[in-house]
């Protein structure tokens, strides 16, 4: 079995707190499209290209697609990932998306993500239609020549089928728990 969900997969359900206060349940989410990606609070690819998803998020709103940025990083690995942090952070710069926090990693490796951020896009029955990068440079998105996300997103919203559903993510690795900064899963690899 791959480490990463594979197209036609379904959305596994999670019960997750975000920093509204509140906890989200996959059912909660209930647009047409549902785009859940894994981010944090320090990645410089996700610093880098965080104005790109805000863009992206607040252009497809009005077209029933919903953003969900999870974190899934250690916080032991990497305090400026920590719960309190990711509020703080969501304050400062009022994303147009729902924040959540995965302390025990089980989320992560239900989706298999590899990077921050890593992105997937689920139909209107949480069947995954694409996974990847949003865009081909987001630790500098001036050098950006393809947003893989969008091109996505548009090919789903009319109709079509996506021409290319999968990319790799481009990013730092997960940070998981009681393990090396740059420690990845024995099963995950390029998608590509």
């Amino acid at each position: 079995m791959a480490f990463t969900l594979q197209i036609g997969e379904t959305a596994p359900d999670f019960n997750l707190p975000a920093t509204d206060g509140k906890n989200y349940k996959l059912s909660d989410f209930t647009e047409d499209t549902l785009v859940i990606f894994f981010t944090c609070n320090h990645c410089p690819y996700v610093l880098g290209s965080d104005d790109i998803t805000r863009k992206t998020a607040v252009k497809y709103k009005s077209q029933g697609v919903q953003f969900v940025g999870i974190n899934s990083n250690s916080e032991n690995t990497y305090p400026e990932d920590s719960f309190p942090n990711m509020v703080k952070r969501m304050e400062q710069y009022k994303f147009p998306w729902i924040y959540l926090y995965d302390k025990s990693q089980e989320i992560a490796q239900a989706y298999g993500a590899l990077r921050t951020p890593h992105f997937f896009v689920f139909d209107k029955y949480r069947k995954l239609v694409y996974t990847g990068r949003a865009i081909d440079n987001p630790k500098d998105p001036s050098k950006m020549t393809v947003n893989d996300l969008e091109r996505a997103l548009d090919e789903h919203l009319a109709g079509k089928e996506i021409s290319v559903p999968v990319t790799n993510p481009i990013g730092c690795n997960v940070k998981w728990e009681g393990k090396d900064a740059h420690w990845m899963p024995a099963d995950a690899c390029d998608l590509v």
